[in-house]
């Protein structure tokens, strides 16, 4: 009785087994069906599973798939744009050796078209390989077709890209369409990303307000052909390259043409199934084009955003997409009366009817588009000289705190704007207008301010001497390292400049074994080193606090995608074991409070600088960056001055690293320096930019005074008041008593009189604002930069 049980029980074993079998290879003659939910074909070391991947209750597609991702992410479609019925749909090896997917009622909805003919044998098999790569072969072993060569928005390790293919994105999130974002061979040989929607087509990456050679590429090579590597380094033929922050072997990825339009690079976490960003194309999401539509522009709220112009009301309120629509008639009647309403540091790309070379005021340019019917608009910039663009169509707006620009609509006097919103009339020969406060909040910035000529002339020179020597530094670090292609094997060299991951013994014998100890904080200790490509860097070995290693590698990558010229670069990091390091530029000239603070001394130039770097770094985290991110503890010791006395605003990013798990706007523990930290971290509020406002008043403020303001001061009846709180408290009292003299009065004395009265004073009042209790009172950093930025001589 025992036997024939145990026998029962192992057949039903083989049955159950039998039926669950994971099929390595089709036969010819045999199929898939959508009906059988075991019916797959798997990679012999199971990471790719091919079959039908089915979406709702009635919609399938003969896809192939990360097996272990979380989400069973989509590599490859046969049919994207055309799904199959839940219900005798099947794909098949036909007897001409085609594969062949039908739908129900017998429609072919999709054949391959393989290589064999007339003298060839047909294909005998289809297998799916360890690398994705799904092909038919004939009986030889001949390869005569293979899913590689037709990718729909993912290229694979290994999966070369040539001038036939293109990677095109899914229409959206779980939307496995066709989209209108493409990376592709242009016909110069350089790759590029382009919107190619139903309304416009716009390239937009790499930026196309510079040249090829001055993005590293060439167009000297018309092989066109890229691939990614096992290691996670991407060449190209147009000199392209990249490479994924975790570089090594036995790591899943796919480089992906994501709907956004972003290209991205992943990386598989084995353990939790998830994807981590190892690299992308666009840091700023705003500067993709078609992002938005016509007549709306992009934000950051702090995630990328689209909204109306004034004047303009959504298209289709379920698709912001798609853009808006003016609420008023379009005419060229000259009886008409009409005005302009401007819109301060928004910038549309694209669709000029003219550009002048030479020096153009607003005048001029406002009557350019009036004189022309098609002018919906006009972009008008201050960098150095009136730059007029007129504008026949707005597509690809965005707006950006360090845009030094407005764009002018178009409209009839009629229509009605935000009350707050500058209006330029048609008539109006006033050759200044005030640029106030724009509608909504979440939309415009706070304040915004016409910028002084004399100032954007000189920063237009600074900025083109930086952009001339990055763009020199590049091609001789390119050139000096590799000559001309770096072969695959280069691995971590392959460019000097790319965020990436260090090995432990690295840094180890890149800093002597720790051995130059730069300073020490609450987050670590930070050593000098000098890598073996000859950089020298900063160290920081990070405190205990900053445990697990998958998330750590997840957002340590945010990070290092933030890159701007007053924030420390960082170069990479480490997370080996107990070990977590991140490798930043070494700055020469060391942090503020070494300069600032008796017994030393900065002069007024090099601080009212620093007033403007440390303001643009905070705006750029608050406002622009992807990934919003409040520093948390800003104070002079975390301000870096470099050779020139630029600032720079170091650990940036530690806030985020070590709040894993918490809300956004609530942390798990105080962060800060008693000085420097605002009310709302004693008051247990919820934590907003503001506290980083709060502490960049405080530095301000040390900026104009040259002492510790956190110490404490001793009155004449002795009692003790903070220095912060008696600065604050004498220079409101001096402002509200007029007194002509009281800016020399709340003045370092080591000045002797050599400073600028007005910066002074903006300075004063732009640190007294910062520090009000009410965090709701204190103004944006984007604010501050252009209240300083007015002040400029």
């Amino acid at each position: 009785m025992r036997c024939k049980t145990f026998a029962v029980t192992f057949l039903c074993f083989l049955c159950f087994a039998t039926a669950n079998a994971q099929i390595s290879s089709l036969e010819r003659g045999s199929s898939l069906s959508v009906e059988d939910n075991s019916d797959f074909l798997t990679s012999p070391d199971k990471s790719f599973t091919c079959g039908f991947h089915g979406v709702g209750t009635n919609a399938y597609w003969f896809s192939i798939w990360f097996s272990h991702s979380k989400d069973r992410t989509i590599v490859w479609m046969a049919n994207r744009d055309k799904p199959v019925n839940g219900l005798g749909s099947r794909v098949h090896l036909s007897r001409d050796g085609s594969m062949v997917l039908t739908d129900v009622d017998g429609a072919i909805i999709w054949k391959s078209s393989t290589n064999s003919s007339s003298t060839t044998a047909p294909a005998e098999r289809a297998e799916l390989l360890d690398s994705g790569n799904l092909i038919l072969k004939d009986p030889s072993g001949k390869i005569l077709w293979q899913s590689f060569d037709f990718p729909t928005d993912t290229l694979l390790p290994n999966q070369y890209f040539r001038k036939s293919n293109k990677l095109i994105s899914n229409l959206g999130r779980g939307d496995f369409g066709t989209g209108y974002f493409t990376f592709y061979f242009d016909n110069d040989n350089v790759l590029k990303l382009m919107y190619d929607g139903p309304d416009i087509s716009s390239l937009y990456w790499p930026d196309p307000d510079y040249n090829v050679f001055q993005k590293g590429r060439t167009a000297y090579n018309s092989s066109r052909v890229a691939v990614l590597d096992n290691l996670g380094s991407f060449l190209s033929s147009d000199q392209l390259q990249f490479s994924a922050f975790d570089m090594g072997l036995r790591v899943k990825r796919r480089l992906t043409m994501d709907y956004d339009g972003n290209l991205r690079l992943y990386s598989l976490n084995s353990s939790t199934g998830l994807w981590v960003i190892t690299w992308q194309a666009m840091v700023e999401l705003c500067k993709v084009h078609g992002i938005c539509g016509r007549n709306a522009i992009c934000i950051y709220t702090p995630e990328p955003k689209c909204s109306c112009l004034p004047g303009y009301e959504v298209t289709d309120a379920s698709n912001l997409n798609l853009g808006c629509k003016p609420k008023f008639k379009r005419t060229c009647s000259k009886s008409e009366e009409e005005k302009f309403v401007q819109i301060p540091q928004v910038d549309f790309y694209g669709f000029d009817l003219n550009y002048t070379e030479k020096l153009t005021s607003i005048d001029d340019c406002r009557e350019l588009c009036l004189g022309d019917c098609r002018c919906e608009a006009f972009s008008y910039r201050l960098n150095g000289e009136g730059k007029c663009y007129t504008k026949s169509a707005l597509f690809n707006g965005y707006r950006s705190p360090n845009f030094v620009g407005s764009i002018y609509l178009r409209m009839p006097t009629s229509v009605e704007t935000p009350s707050l919103v500058t209006k330029l009339n048609a008539s109006d020969t006033c050759r200044s207008t005030e640029v106030q406060k724009m509608g909504s909040a979440s939309m415009y910035d706070n304040t915004s301010k016409r910028v002084r000529w004399i100032y954007l002339y000189w920063f237009a020179i600074a900025a083109g001497a930086v952009e001339i020597l990055f763009i020199l530094s590049g091609w001789w670090l390119l050139f000096r390292r590799h000559g001309g292609a770096a072969p695959v094997e280069d691995g971590y060299r392959v460019i000097s400049s790319q965020f990436r991951m260090y090995r432990y013994t690295e840094l180890k014998k890149a800093t002597k074994h720790f051995k130059e100890e730069l300073g020490r904080g609450a987050s670590g200790a930070v050593f000098k080193g000098v890598l073996e490509d000859e950089r020298v860097v900063a160290v920081k070995k990070l405190a205990d606090i900053y445990q697990g290693e998958d998330v750590f590698w997840a957002e340590v990558s945010t990070i290092g995608k933030i890159n701007h010229m007053n924030l420390v670069r960082i170069w990479g990091f480490c997370s080996e074991d107990k070990h977590r390091l991140l490798v930043s530029e070494f700055v020469e000239n060391g942090s503020l409070d070494k300069h600032l603070f008796p017994p030393n001394f900065l002069g007024w130039e090099e601080r009212f600088e620093v007033a403007k770097g440390v303001a643009k770094g905070l705006a750029y985290l608050h406002h622009e960056c992807l990934e919003w991110v409040i520093h948390c503890d800003v104070k002079p010791e975390n301000i870096l001055l470099d050779s020139n006395f630029e600032a720079k605003i170091a650990d940036f990013g530690l806030a985020k690293l070590t709040q894993r798990g918490s809300n956004s706007s609530m942390f798990s523990r105080i962060r800060g320096t008693k000085g420097y930290m605002a009310p709302e971290w004693a008051l247990n509020l919820p934590i907003t930019a503001k506290v980083d406002v709060y502490s960049y008043g405080v530095v301000i403020l040390e900026l104009v005074k040259g002492i510790r303001l956190s110490n404490w001061a001793v009155e004449d009846s002795e009692e003790q008041e903070a220095e912060l709180a008696r600065f604050v408290r004498i220079a409101r009292r001096k402002i509200q008593c007029g007194q002509d003299s009281w800016i020399e009065d709340m003045l370092d004395p080591r000045l002797q009189g050599k400073f600028n009265r007005s910066q002074a004073e903006k300075m004063v009042h732009i640190g007294i604002s910062c520090v009000d209790e009410d965090r709701n009172k204190r103004p944006s950093m984007d604010s501050v930069v252009n209240d300083l930025l007015e002040c400029e001589d």
